[in-house]
């Protein structure tokens, strides 16, 4: 009732309605990137664009930068080039050899083109190092690996994911969604109501970052 409201009110306002139509688009657009964060943001892949050729021009002009090529190899990894990130990780780990990040992110990259076996050995070497590398984030990418192959490996996986990463409602989302998957409807429930209960417990500064993972899981549940 409320968005017929705003419709009819800019209509009347700007006379055509097709301009009030993409008013209000842009109206709860911006609203909701800033109280919620459901809608991607358009404006990441334009920065991240130019962030990118920006390392570039660096690694070209310094061509043994270390932490360039990791950068590079990050954004890499957020544009889902795997291949292209996996080439620069392995030059970076002959720098940093005991980076427990660089290792789960390889491990990542190996996961993402194929290379189950070879990514969940560089994963578990990278928690040895550090057993809460990437808050746990390398567990659920194992996790979401087995899913479809071996149901309980991808379980035990994911537990340990939620242990490492128990105050994070993506986290409990995440977890939910994977249970789902794999046809445990009952864990899933479950996970999106902890979710939810997370997000009541948090403080006002934390709230704004997991909002909308708490809105997806009560949907979900």
């Amino acid at each position: 009732m409320g968005k017929l409201l705003i419709f009819s009110l800019l209509w009347w306002v700007l006379g055509n309605p097709f301009v009030a139509i993409i008013v209000v688009i842009i109206l709860f657009y911006l609203l909701d990137r800033r109280f919620i964060g459901m809608t991607p943001s358009v404006l990441k892949p334009f920065k991240r664009s130019r962030r990118l050729s920006k390392l570039k021009e660096e690694l070209r002009l310094s061509p043994h930068h270390t932490s360039t090529k990791l950068d590079i190899a990050r954004i890499y990894m957020e544009q889902k080039k795997y291949a292209a990130a996996l080439e620069l990780l392995d030059q970076v780990g002959e720098v940093m050899e005991d980076s427990a990040d660089v290792l789960s992110e390889k491990g990542i990259c190996k996961l993402k083109l194929g290379a189950v076996e070879e990514g969940e050995r560089l994963i578990l070497q990278a928690v040895q190092l550090n057993p809460r590398v990437k808050y746990g984030d390398p567990y659920l990418k194992l996790g979401e690996a087995f899913a479809d192959t071996d149901a309980k490996k991808a379980i035990g996986y994911l537990e340990r994911f939620r242990e490492v990463n128990s105050s994070s409602c993506e986290a409990y989302y995440l977890l939910g969604q994977l249970y789902r998957k794999l046809g445990r409807e009952e864990e899933a429930r479950r996970s999106f109501r902890e979710a939810v209960e997370l997000y009541r417990g948090l403080p006002k500064y934390k709230r704004r970052h997991e909002r909308r993972w708490a809105l997806l899981a009560r949907l979900k549940s």
